[in-house]
């Protein structure tokens, strides 16, 4: 596995690969599952489930188990800026007639769950999920990605999130799709509304900056070619309209011209994309003589 540098495999449990990720059998490591030490009639020898699981998903006895509820970050976009940890939670719940034993999450992007472009493993030493053991348990994994460790801005967007799970017989179930999510990078919106005060009826002059994480050079750089809209607020009310939408410039600078008709406070409106945070100004107050 080829690593930059500034990153050792798996520091904040993450791993960037264009090559099959090196735990066991892929992304998803059976190995990395906890195996049940034999209990009387309740399973099988440790030596089977061992076994069982050291093998390849393919030679792996085919497991009958389901997973639902799954939610990530409950169920908002991951949002990372230039510096600082981004802390996460992965919820779901595992069904097995035989029991579930343990299980393993994943995220990843680009590729297949084997050969992933970007994939992440949660903070627990062996990389599985606290979920207890029966025949449907509610499963916890807490994942930590660090922004000065992620290197390319490829890493923003759709990201998947890969489950398996073993019962008390050795069975594997896998879902590698069991749930999307958002890894968005992190936006700042600015606007100024001049000149203040501003006699009515007169051209008031809104700018404001659009500008993004870059996580290749971890710092904030202008969002081009972007549709953002300037709303405003009547002073008294508490609900912002639309007046108009402008397109941010080569550098992402947003300006445009309106009437000033009534105090108020003006502010630029972002609704995001899948790789970029939605992002509202903090709105300028006009005074209007």
């Amino acid at each position: 596995m080829r690593l930059t540098p500034r990153s050792p495999l798996r520091t904040g449990k993450y791993m960037r690969t264009r090559a099959t990720v090196a735990v066991a059998t892929g992304a998803l490591a059976l190995t990395a599952l906890a195996v049940p030490a034999a209990q009387a009639d309740e399973q099988p020898s440790e030596k089977a489930l061992r076994s069982a699981l050291a093998a390849p998903f393919a030679a792996a006895p085919a497991g009958n188990g389901t997973f639902s509820s799954v939610s990530v970050n409950g169920g908002k976009p991951v949002v990372l800026g230039v510096s600082a940890v981004k802390t996460f939670n992965l919820t779901f719940k595992a069904s097995d007639r035989d029991k579930v034993y343990d299980a393993l999450p994943m995220l990843w992007r680009g590729g297949s769950a084997d050969k992933p472009d970007f994939a992440y493993l949660t903070e627990s030493k062996d990389g599985t999920a606290a979920c207890g053991q029966a025949t449907t348990v509610t499963c916890k994994a807490k994942f930590k990605i660090n922004p000065q460790h992620l290197f390319l801005n490829d890493a923003a967007g759709t990201h998947n999130v890969a489950l398996a799970s073993v019962d008390f017989n050795g069975s594997i179930t896998r879902k590698d799709k069991a749930k999307t999510f958002f890894l968005q990078r992190a936006s700042k919106l600015s606007v100024d509304a001049a000149p203040e005060p501003v006699e009515k009826g007169e051209s008031l002059t809104v700018k404001g900056t659009l500008s993004r994480a870059n996580w290749e050079t971890l710092t904030y750089q202008g969002y081009t070619n972007q549709p953002v809209k300037l709303q405003f607020r009547k002073s008294g009310s508490k609900t912002y309209t639309t007046v108009k939408t402008v397109t941010t410039d080569s550098k992402g600078k947003l300006s445009t011209t309106v009437k000033a008709t009534s105090d108020g406070v003006y502010r630029y409106s972002f609704a995001g994309t899948t790789t970029t945070q939605a992002m509202n100004a903090v709105g300028d107050t006009v005074d209007v003589k």
